[in-house]
């Protein structure tokens, strides 16, 4: 026992000695490359004392990360994580700075521009001799992922040696697609998916297609998927009329007011609200561990620190560094990559310019590293259920396609982190089960202005006999539009529509989510019906029914309920359970179920549009500028999957479909069960108190900051 202490107190020092010694040199070369970076007083200095001055420079400065990094990083922990990770290059040299100023004779010296490349340039190689020392001895590896784990179960909260049962983690890969995973699967890009799939050995997942709500997107099937509850959630924005707000799901005041309906609904505090952690999320499902979610962003103070997610990963100034770079390459990547689809002409293809390179950058590579690490930092505390959502895969498809060669890079690196996950699972306190999930999938098609010269808003405003645009006028959308509003108004064909305008009211609000559309009234108080509509608006309804760009409309009738209504005065009543679902038939099995729900929800808009769709191609007409969308019916967007390991029971119901964000969260909630006993749900207060939980993370994206969380 004394030679094996021995044994391991001796590879410690000479992993220390090893990384000194790298250090040293490393800070040698850099004094030879750059002119500001001295390490000597005059130019007779010999090479030994030269190389003495390194060695001391090398050693203060590590100390320095090791004691005072720490120190600092805690003290910022209200700085948002990007803001964090950029701020980390200039503390970095200031560090450096103060290690030569504790160099005797005042031998060390550096401007403090330089100051900033010596310190990131020194962290990152230390860090990676440090990891690949660890790395060749396994032993060494394995013993200090054991001591952080008993380390941290030794502060559990239940106060017991050891955790008892297995943990879950969740992995969202947000916008994979079921049928974008098994091509990635077939095409070799996620190889340990299929290990897992039984590809290269005995299978030990199971791969599970489900269907989304009408609203196919994020703040909809997350929303379900942790509160067990989407209810009135009938698109990514909508307005309601009695408040008279426009509601986002990404934006931090609306994701607070969402969760805190959830939970009045259900009385249950989430999912996660057993000795749960919340990473990456909109939503807290309940959890008091949290890092990077949305819903509690809104709120200000001390409860809001990250302990457990921008602490944990931005403690060592290495991963700063490295997270700092990757995000530079990421932008040069993406600059790269818009390049060469403009010269190359590629179609169908969106803008890709402005704040756009830093957003991808964010969501694919801060996000994800942050994130990421935080789940280990949950899996070696040995906490019993972890939901993180890693968002890099929606962003690059938003603009680059579901299936573009942009989105192939993304998918490896999502295997590889899902390869980290699953060798960490061995050093943890507890037995992990990993479950893979998606919130939605992706359809591709081409922009519905980029097809027809006019958005949907100039379409509904033409409809209305309201002025649009210009060029929007010059279309042959535009032109039918004015055109049948001329003939509802009963008015000369050669006659404008503006020379004659008709009373004006308050103009129509429309929000467009994928390829759904929302258009609502906002001076009339209650769900306007079709009757309403057709008075106010004769030309409104068959405008947008009949154009080709537009699949069907949901409205209102006041004596026959919901009716959906489709091209050459199709028509579809859900209440009466149609023989022929008309233009809802497309659009695949259960179609009219989940336009008949949305149609129930209180908030749901005046007029429901969802864009045209192409069963053979898959293709639809976003309303919003992306080439791969989401947020209606039609295609793979509707098509996400659940990735569960065997041990676990079968996730489908008895009709063997596994349908909504609601029935996916009443399986993740048994599954839990079944590691620790039936689960009985948390109920809570529903006030401000739901958000006051201990370790709160301030992140706040922009609402730009993701398209789709954003979606």
């Amino acid at each position: 026992m004394g030679q094996g202490r021995w044994r391991r107190a001796g590879s410690a020092l000479w992993r220390v000695v090893a990384v000194w010694a790298v250090s040293t040199l490393t800070m040698l070369v850099l004094a030879g490359l750059l002119p500001d970076f001295k390490l000597q007083s005059g130019d007779d200095d010999s090479a030994t004392r030269i190389a003495v001055t390194a060695a001391l420079g090398a050693g203060a400065f590590g100390l320095l990360s090791a004691l005072v990094w720490p120190l600092l990083v805690r003290a910022l922990l209200l700085v948002p994580a990007l803001v964090l990770g950029l701020l980390a290059f200039f503390l970095n040299g200031s560090l450096l700075l103060l290690a030569l100023s504790l160099i005797p004779e005042g031998r060390g010296e550096a401007g403090a521009e330089t100051a900033v490349v010596v310190a990131a340039v020194m962290s990152a190689v230390a860090s990676a001799t440090g990891g690949a020392l660890a790395v060749r001895d396994d032993d060494a590896y394995r013993r200090r992922l054991y001591r952080l784990a008993d380390r941290r179960r030794r502060r559990g909260p239940d106060g017991n040696p050891g955790p008892a049962g297995p943990g879950t983690v969740f992995i969202q890969l947000d916008g994979v697609g079921h049928d974008v995973l098994t091509a990635a699967v077939a095409e070799g890009l996620m190889p340990t998916v299929a290990r897992w799939l039984g590809d290269t050995g005995p299978a030990t997942h199971r791969l599970t297609p489900w269907r989304t709500d009408w609203s196919s997107q994020t703040g909809a099937s997350q929303l379900g998927i942790l509160h067990g509850s989407n209810h009135d959630v009938p698109a990514f924005r909508w307005y309601e009329k009695d408040t008279g707000e426009v509601m986002v799901s990404n934006r931090p005041a609306s994701a607070v007011e969402l969760q805190r309906r959830a939970v009045a609904r259900t009385g249950d505090g989430g999912l996660l609200t057993v000795d749960g952690a919340s990473r990456g999320n909109l939503f807290s499902g309940g959890a008091e561990q949290l890092a990077l979610v949305l819903s509690v962003a809104a709120r200000r103070g001390k409860g809001n620190r990250s302990r457990a997610g921008y602490f944990a990963y931005f403690s060592d100034p290495a991963n700063a560094v490295r997270t700092a770079l990757s995000f530079v390459a990421e932008v040069f990547r993406e600059i790269g990559e818009s390049t060469r689809a403009r010269f190359r002409k590629t179609r169908p293809r969106v803008s890709r310019g402005g704040l756009y390179p830093f957003i991808r950058a964010f969501a694919t590579v801060v996000e994800r590293d942050v994130v990421v690490a935080a789940v280990l930092g949950d899996m070696l505390a040995g906490r019993s259920a972890v939901y993180a959502d890693l968002v890099a895969y929606d962003e690059v498809a938003h603009h680059s396609g579901p299936a573009g060669k942009g989105v192939e890079k993304v998918l490896r690196r999502l295997d590889r982190s899902l390869a980290l996950l699953d060798q960490v699972a061995e050093h943890a306190p507890r037995a992990y089960r990993i479950v893979v999930l998606s919130d939605h999938g992706q359809s591709p098609g081409e922009t519905f202005r980029a097809r027809y010269g006019l958005t949907l808003a100039d379409l509904v405003r033409a409809g209305c006999g309201l002025p649009v645009p210009r060029r929007a006028q010059r279309t042959h959308s535009g032109a039918e539009a004015r055109s049948a509003v001329r003939a509802a108004l009963r008015r000369p064909v050669e006659e404008s529509a503006e020379e004659r305008r008709p009373v004006r009211r308050a103009e129509p609000i429309v929000l467009a989510s994928g390829n759904l559309g929302l258009v609502s009234f906002p001076d009339v108080r209650h769900r306007m019906t079709r009757e309403e509509i057709d008075r106010r608006h004769p030309a409104l309804l068959p405008t947008l029914a009949n154009h080709p760009g537009i699949g069907f409309l949901l409205v209102r009738s006041a004596e026959r309920g919901p009716v959906v209504l489709g091209a050459r005065g199709a028509e579809v009543y859900l209440d009466e359970e149609p023989a022929e679902l008309g233009p809802l038939a497309d659009f695949g099995p259960g179609a009219a179920e989940a336009v008949r729900r949305t149609d129930g929800f209180p908030h749901a808009a005046d007029i429901m549009v969802n864009s045209w769709y192409d069963p053979e191609e898959g293709e639809v007409l976003a309303f919003e500028e992306q080439i791969g969308s989401h947020g209606g019916l039609g295609g793979a967007q509707s098509r996400p999957f659940l990735l569960s390991p065997l041990v676990l029971s079968e996730p489908l119901p008895d009709d063997g479909e596994l349908v909504g964000a609601e029935q996916v969260h009443h399986v993740l909630r048994r599954w839990l069960g079944e590691a620790h006993g039936p689960q009985i749900p948390v109920a809570v207060e529903v006030n401000d108190s739901l958000f006051d939980t201990p370790d709160d993370t301030a992140f706040a994206a922009p609402d730009h900051a993701a398209p789709d969380k954003t979606h």
